[in-house]
């Protein structure tokens, strides 16, 4: 492994910092390809950061540094980090050393005091791309009328790891109450025929806001949802909100606040252009992003029309703003404000398992009732037809004359007995599923 020395920053000028430093401790957060490890500090500290080989480990000095409290260790699940030690090293200066399970990368950066914590030292540790286990290829029948593809649901959990999100008025933080709605959305949508979905993260860890679309473009996304909990000051504020994104500025200035908000979450924590000329990209990307955002308002809607039987709605309609995460220009994309966690009502429900799946329930129904008015050619959703009910028809009748079962057709069309009404539409499944 190459070694390198990382110069000492300074977030102040080296004179106005001369007496030691204390470190109080050490909040580790492992994601699936990277580890961060972030250093709390008494006040600005120059250190020096480099690798050694046979066994791999990153080794950080700090000057004039002396530990508070013994630094935590890794978990069993970190993939990266097996074992923190420390010493002094020359009288004075603090050695931190992370022994590493294997090679890896590494960068790190100081960060100033914010709202949430004081100084901190923050050290990132990335897997190598070599090292990165591939991930297996199924045979797939490609896509057609007899093998119709899933619809790639991409469920983004706000916040994570370093950045908490809102915290809620008996304590609660936003990026758990978040994370555990997405799974919950994520175990309906795998369960739903012609869907498939994916998590952008699935752990306490931290997901930049880029990197999250990033991530849904590579697994080809058809949607992105991206689930939060609204804050505000005034603790008698509640309700819910669905946002899609704004091309020319935020729909009021609530939404162009809680984008700011949202947006400033990496300060804590389709069309191919190549070959095209500057004018003519960026006449297709714009083409390109407002057909999207058209189809995001259409899904938001869906999905807010769900949300209002269970309880008050902060914004009767899909509001618009320039949220981050909303910004792939060939992807549909909303950002659900499931409740205000800092109103005590609105919290008691998010943190209540029962209302968390009647969440993700509703935002499916949602997802579902988009795709099927407007299913992307060669998926499931495409596949079905569609029955307009006449005067006479039965379900028996109709699951006889299209070849598939009376359970398959109630459940497509969410139908629990027989009742008819003539005019009404009848999604007919795939005859396989019969």
């Amino acid at each position: 492994m190459k070694k390198l020395i990382a110069v000492a920053l300074l977030v102040l000028p080296v004179c106005s910092f001369g007496g030691t430093v204390t470190v109080d401790g050490v909040r580790m957060w492992p994601a699936p390809d990277n580890t961060r490890l972030v250093f709390d500090v008494s006040g600005p500290t120059e250190y020096r950061l480099f690798d050694l080989e046979n066994p791999p480990r990153v080794v950080v000095d700090l000057k004039n540094a002396r530990l508070v409290h013994p630094l935590g260790q890794p978990s069993d699940k970190d993939k990266l980090v097996k074992r923190i030690r420390s010493g002094v090293r020359g009288g004075g200066d603090l050695r931190v050393v992370l022994d590493l399970r294997g090679k890896a990368s590494y960068k790190s950066f100081l960060l100033k005091p914010n709202e949430k914590y004081g100084h901190r030292l923050v050290i990132d540790i990335h897997q190598l791309a070599s090292s990165r286990p591939r991930p297996v290829k199924k045979s797939l029948p490609p896509a057609g009328a007899n093998h119709p593809r899933d619809l790639v649901i991409a469920i983004d959990a706000g916040h994570g790891g370093e950045d908490p999100g809102a915290q809620g008025y008996s304590g609660i933080y936003e990026k758990d109450v978040v994370l555990a709605i997405a799974r919950r959305l994520a175990r309906l949508v795998n369960q739903e025929r012609g869907m498939r979905a994916l998590l952008i993260r699935d752990g306490d860890y931290y997901v930049s806001l880029r990197e999250r679309t990033r991530l849904a473009r590579r697994q080809r996304a058809d949607f992105y949802i991206s689930i939060h909990a609204d804050s505000f000051r005034d603790k008698r504020v509640r309700g819910m909100s669905v946002y899609a994104l704004s091309s020319n500025g935020a729909s009021d200035e609530a939404a162009r606040w809680l984008a700011a908000k949202e947006n400033a979450s990496d300060l804590i924590g389709g069309v191919s252009l190549d070959d095209k000329d500057d004018l003519l990209a960026s006449v297709l990307l714009d083409l390109s992003q407002t057909a999207t955002i058209e189809a995001s308002l259409a899904a938001g809607s869906e999905i807010l029309k769900r949300m209002r039987p269970l309880g008050k709605l902060h914004k009767r309609t899909v509001q618009q703003a320039r949220f981050v995460v909303l910004k792939s220009p060939d992807i549909p994309s909303v950002l659900v404000e499931t409740a205000f966690i800092t109103n005590p009502r609105d919290e008691r429900n998010l943190r209540n398992p029962r209302y968390q799946q009647a969440l993700a329930k509703a935002m499916l129904a949602g997802i579902r009732g988009y795709f099927s008015k407007n299913p992307p050619p060669g998926t499931y959703y495409a596949a079905i037809r569609r029955h307009v009910i006449a005067r006479g028809d039965t379900l028996s009748r109709l699951a006889a004359r299209y070849h598939v079962s009376l359970a398959a057709l109630r459940a497509v069309n969410g139908i629990k007995g027989d009742k008819l009404r003539v005019g009404q539409v009848l999604r007919i499944p795939a005859g396989s599923e019969g």
